[in-house]
């Protein structure tokens, strides 16, 4: 049955439910009508769209950004509702000036103005919030939120803040992200259900999601309960020719020193199947206008059942007994100084099957409560949140089930990193009779982040010059506890057909980067998990002491922040041009502790490293209605961004496969920036605009790669990478928008609108990886970036088409002897087709990755190869209902 037929079918009951659930819509009559775009008001004047056209969306968004005393874009409900959004992430990146990752095709971290995800500050509902991380194979951060734990169904404004205001929680050098999710009062009494299938067409799979929301409230409109269930899931295949790098001088010996050539290479499929459960609840109570009290509570439950396919090859290790890589003198070819192909005798070819399931739960429960007396504005507000990141169990925390052989290997990349390069060995990796064991390694991790936050803000409204004084404190206290250990087995290279001859099988797939050309293995035998962790993981393993290496890659780290604001808004005439803004000043004191093991000798030693850290973080913001459709920004502010935890923690961990590790810096401090902005601003119409802003931000105590050989008892000299404060960077770019809804044409061409954004950012910065200088880049940072929407929305039909482009950009500096890495650019084209079949009825198709792109990257030269991701297109098809 081909992939098609099979998307047919699945489409089936939704089809024939949208076909009952129509008349039932039409035959509610007695809903009241939502609010409109402008119905709804937050505080500061902000608007939230709560339902109604794109256009209406567009024109609410651009008031926002009109009316702000800062500089702000923002992204609200109908926009996330009708773009084919998997996540908060990928509707973000309509945003002007942000760019985001899609590992494996779902969005997940994001970039603001070129300045990477541990460069934002992610709030919820205005309050910080706990952190989880990557566990699924080591490479924890500890300060980029997951945005694919937030339903993009429970939000209904997203801003994103570029110029802060003293008030703003700190933490931030590229963007301040305030995601919103629905409350009650915003809503009205409302029943929504969401029904959709996900389909992928590398899987051929249709998954089930469903949201819905129900809020309701009293006749007199003071008191309000909104509650949201969400069941989503997603099976997920990703095609992926894999490299880590290339070094310098591994076969001097024949070559002489100076060149490189490829190190750990691998096609592997990586597949996922997503689950994930969400649940919110908003409760309001608005006695009086001067007194108003909201709960906040969000809980979502992420289960990733992730499972790889690899053929791991060596060309240059030398980490088992007995063998050692020799390149075949005469068989190379050079091309500058890299080494484009050649002859390697004894390589270790490595069949691997990684297997774990990657539980991610995040909670938040927040109270606010606001008091408004007459020419006075008081906020109370505490918050709970805590994340928590995990494998239930140790058959399921990274599974490593290996076989290897030793062959020759010829390769040659002179056809470029678009193409598989030739990886070819006359020894047949299918075939088991050929295949010894390699160690089994297990990895489970567990990663808790805590997170407490309260605040008190007063402010006083005042006539004159200064309109308003505002000032208020905020605790904040967080803790993250991570953990990890790893078991590893060594049975000898015992045959594999004689240790466990129902224990493999070949690869599932005969389809591996089919549209890709390249001569490589294509076909290769794979352990199976449930054999492997059968037959070696014994009780006696399980139970076996924690070895110094496990008490090594372990960590806690404790923040306690408090900080205090002054702020002074100001309004006056300047000739004919009303001038508003801000001043004001933030405090920050931060008590640090970091505490892990270190190994002195060969004793592993508890450490416990405190450091405190004052900042003070001025800011200004300037406002001028040059006339009623121009609006003219200046701003100015000192920013800061504390370093990853994984930075400051002391701790050290060592890769199982490859003779390197990373380790923390206790001793790190703040990133700190100063940065100003200015913008020009034209609304020549309700529903558009142009509006164009340059940036500048001289970054200081940049955080920077060392790399050092270490000495590691039991696995030798490894190269260990940490990192080391008194980089320097300056970042500037421009960026422009342009929206507008073509109302002046005639019916039914007056619903087609279009958007479009460009970001151009530079960099001036000068650091060092380990001896390998770095000049003018910055991990993550694009040059350029655009975004392109075409959009129509008339009477019951709407239909959106974007373009999503971002510039290449540095994804690992290197080392002394290894290469950095660059993603190359990409792009996405993503569509959304929505009939109304009643008033409260849609149905719905949108599509992701329309074109079928491929995501590349390679080292510091073309020639050599780096990754080749392919994970298809994604199809969504359902109904939305109102009740």
């Amino acid at each position: 049955m081909s992939r098609y037929s099979r998307l047919l079918r699945a489409t089936l009951p939704f089809t024939m439910l949208a076909l009952g659930l129509a008349p039932a819509a039409r035959a509610q009559t007695a809903d009241p009508q939502a609010p409109s775009a402008t119905d709804a008001q937050s505080e500061g004047g902000e608007e939230i769209v709560v339902t109604g056209s794109y256009a209406q969306s567009l024109a609410a968004a651009t008031e926002t950004k009109r009316q702000a005393a800062y500089g702000v874009d923002s992204i609200n409900s109908t926009d996330i509702g009708k773009f084919p959004t998997q996540n908060v992430a990928e509707a973000l990146q309509l945003v002007t000036g942000v760019a985001i990752t899609r590992p494996r095709g779902e969005g997940l971290y994001v970039s603001v103005r070129g300045l990477g995800p541990q460069f934002q500050s992610t709030l919820l509902n205005g309050r910080s919030v706990a952190i989880n991380d990557l566990i699924e194979n080591g490479g924890a951060a500890g300060r980029q939120f997951r945005f694919e734990m937030l339903p993009a169904e429970f939000v209904s404004q997203i801003d994103v803040v570029k110029t802060p205001t003293a008030d703003m929680t700190e933490g931030a050098l590229g963007g301040n992200i305030d995601v919103r999710t629905f409350r009650p009062l915003d809503v009205g009494t409302k029943t929504t259900l969401n029904l959709r299938g996900t389909y992928t067409t590398m899987t051929e799979k249709v998954k089930p999601n469903a949201t819905l929301l129900h809020s309701a409230t009293t006749g007199d409109g003071t008191f309000g309960i909104l509650a949201g269930a969400q069941y989503w899931a997603k099976s997920v295949r990703n095609d992926r020719w894999y490299n880590t790098g290339w070094t310098l001088d591994r076969f001097s010996s024949v070559l002489g020193t100076g060149y490189y050539t490829p190190t750990r290479t691998r096609p592997t499929i990586e597949t996922e199947e997503r689950k994930r459960v969400s649940g919110l609840i908003s409760a309001q109570w608005r006695p009086s206008p001067e007194l108003e009290t909201t709960l906040d509570v969000l809980g979502t439950r992420l289960d990733v059942a992730y499972d790889e396919f690899g053929l791991d090859i060596y060309p240059d290790d030398t980490s088992v007994a007995g063998h050692r890589p020799v390149l075949v003198p005469g068989s190379y070819t050079l091309d500058g100084n890299t080494v484009v192909a050649a002859t390697i005798n004894d390589v270790r070819f490595m069949a691997s099957r990684e297997y774990s399931l990657n539980r991610h739960d995040l909670v938040s429960v927040g109270l606010k409560q606001l008091w408004k007396p007459e020419g006075w504005n008081v906020s109370a507000n505490i918050n709970w949140s805590y994340a928590h990141s995990f494998h239930p169990s140790y058959a399921e925390g990274t599974v490593r089930s290996r076989m290897m052989f030793f062959a020759p290997l010829t390769y040659d990349s002179s056809g470029g990193y678009k193409v598989i390069p030739t990886f070819t060995t006359p020894v047949d990796p299918t075939n088991a009779s050929n295949y010894v064991l390699y160690p089994f390694n297990i990895a489970p991790k567990n990663s808790k982040d805590w997170d407490w936050y309260a605040r008190l803000d007063v402010g006083h409204d005042m006539d004159g010059f200064l309109s308003k004084i505002a000032a208020g404190g905020e605790y904040h206290w967080r803790k993250r506890d991570y953990w990890r250990r790893d078991f590893t087995v060594n049975p000898g290279q015992v045959p594999v057909t004689s240790f466990a001859p129902d224990g493999i099988e070949q690869l599932p797939y005969d389809d591996f980067l089919s549209d890709v050309p390249g001569n490589a293995p294509r076909k290769w035998l794979v352990p199976i998990t449930s054999a492997f962790y059968d037959r070696l993981f014994t009780p006696a393993v399980a139970n076996a002491p924690l070895a110094p290496g496990d008490m090594r890659a372990s960590y806690v780290v404790t923040e306690k922040t408090a900080s205090a604001y002054l702020r002074a808004d100001y309004a006056f005439p300047l000739g004919g041009i009303d001038v508003t803004g801000n001043i004001g000043v933030r405090y920050v004191h931060t008590d640090q502790v970091a505490s892990g093991t270190l190994t002195i000798g060969t004793t592993p030693t508890p450490a416990s490293f405190p450091k405190t850290f004052n900042n003070w973080l001025p800011s200004f913001n300037l406002r001028a209605e040059l006339s009623p459709t121009l609006v003219a920004r200046l701003a100015a502010s000192r920013v800061l961004t504390r370093p990853n935890v994984t930075q400051s923690a002391p701790q050290i961990s060592v890769s199982t496969d490859a003779p390197t590790g990373s380790g923390g810096n206790p001793e790190l401090v703040p990133f700190l920036a100063t940065q100003f902005d200015a913008s020009l601003e034209w609304y020549f119409n309700r529903k558009g605009s142009l509006t164009g802003a340059l940036f500048y931000k001289a970054m200081d105590n940049y955080i920077t790669a060392q790399n050092i050989n270490v000495e590691i008892p039991g696995r030798g000299t490894i190269l260990l990478s940490t990192q080391v404060n008194g980089g320097d960077a300056k970042v500037y770019g421009a960026e422009f928008a342009y929206n507008q809804v073509f109302t002046f044409l005639p019916k039914p061409l007056d619903g087609l609108g279009f958007q479009a954004s460009y970001t151009h950012t530079s960099v001036q910065a000068n650091y060092t990886a380990g001896a390998r200088t770095i000049k003018d880049q910055l991990i993550g940072l694009s040059k350029n970036s655009f975004n392109l929407v075409g959009f129509y929305d008339y009477g019951p039909v709407s239909a959106r088409l974007s373009y999503v482009w971002r510039d290449k950009y540095l994804a690992g500096t290197g080392s002394t002897t290894q290469t950095p890495g660059y993603v190359d650019a990409f792009g996405s084209l993503d569509g959304n087709l929505s009939f109304r079949v009643t008033d409260k009825t849609m149905l719905s198709l949108e599509a992701i990755n329309i074109a079928d792109a491929r995501q590349y990257s390679y080292n510091d030269d073309p020639l050599r190869y780096n990754e080749i991701h392919y994970w298809g297109r994604t199809i969504l098809f359902g109904i939305r209902t109102e009740f």
